[in-house]
């Protein structure tokens, strides 16, 4: 049988860490950002991990 090939776009959106947790970023940070304060906008930089529910799906793209 082939190789599985890697979905491109959830190889860009998602990442992968040492301990085998599937990292992403989070949503809202793209435009209207003059109502949000300084503190929200800053809690956009950080990653967070993603749901049990997302990372069955994510994981097979992947090729994990």
């Amino acid at each position: 049988m082939p190789k599985m090939k890697t979905h491109k776009g959830t190889a860009k959106r998602f990442r992968v860490t040492g301990s085998g947790k599937i990292m992403r970023a989070k949503a809202f940070k793209s435009h209207i950002l003059t109502k949000k304060s300084q503190k929200r906008k800053r809690n956009f930089r950080k990653e967070t991990e993603l749901s049990a529910a997302d990372t069955t799906v994510v994981k097979r793209n992947l090729g994990i």
